[in-house]
């Protein structure tokens, strides 16, 4: 039909220009990187090969590429972010880039390489500087991050859900994370069944609505909020 001809085009367009924003080194330095184009700077972003949570996926362009386009629906200044499953570091710099306090976690080994690109990417540039901070998913919560003092507006995740064993430990997070009036943006690439079914299980949990998606890249942008939240409003004293 013309209108799915029409949103092919429109999703290969905005693909193309979210892939525009990636860049590679002119010659080999002693240490690999990738370069992007985010935020009114140049981000270069060292990865580690050997290792699958230190690798740029096309999940955090499409995050990171929502967060810049809608600064203004979605303003970061002086908000308190968190990222999990930070990986290399890109969504939590754009976001700090854009004004953020972030907190950007991963595993005990991926945070070297997550500090450095954090580090080189944001000094002197941002309004907060961004912290790094271990997180590995449903363990410890309380006492890393407890309830009555950790108050994030945004949970930022980007290919989180995937073929891993920890989907459980994932949702525990999300929720231990997530107060009543914190957003959750989820850019997720839908690989096999498995994934699907946390989708369903995110949902008895939160409030879910896809805001972008690009079907060349098998990629869906969400936003999220937790599904009690008007429930839990305080209700006015009664005199």
């Amino acid at each position: 039909t013309i209108v799915g001809y029409e949103r092919e085009k429109e999703d290969e367009q905005i693909v193309a220009e979210i892939m525009e924003r990636r860049f590679f080194p002119d010659h080999v330095a002693y240490k690999t990187w990738e370069g992007f184009h985010f935020a009114g700077h140049e981000i270069r972003i060292t990865e580690a090969t050997d290792c699958y949570g230190a690798v740029v996926w096309p999940s955090a362009l499409v995050l990171c590429y929502f967060l810049e386009t809608h600064s203004k629906q979605c303003n970061l200044v002086d908000k308190n972010v968190i990222e999990i499953g930070a990986g290399t570091g890109l969504v939590s710099i754009v976001a700090s880039l854009l004004g953020a306090f972030v907190t950007a976690t991963d595993l005990p080994e991926l945070l070297g390489n997550l500090e450095y690109n954090i580090l080189q990417n944001t000094k002197q540039k941002c309004k907060h500087q961004p912290c790094v901070k271990e997180l590995s998913w449903g363990i410890d919560l309380e006492k890393n991050f407890p309830r009555s003092s950790c108050h994030f507006d945004y949970i930022m995740a980007a290919d989180v859900v995937y073929y891993h064993p920890f989907l459980d430990e994932l949702l525990l997070t999300f929720d231990h994370l997530c107060k009543n009036d914190t957003v959750i943006l989820w850019a997720m690439k839908f690989r096999l069944e498995n994934e699907n079914r946390f989708v369903d299980r995110f949902q008895t949990l939160f409030d879910l609505e896809m805001i972008s998606n690009f079907p060349s890249l098998n990629i869906a942008l969400y936003k999220a909020m937790r599904k009690d939240r008007m429930k839990a409003r305080p209700s006015k004293l009664k005199v």
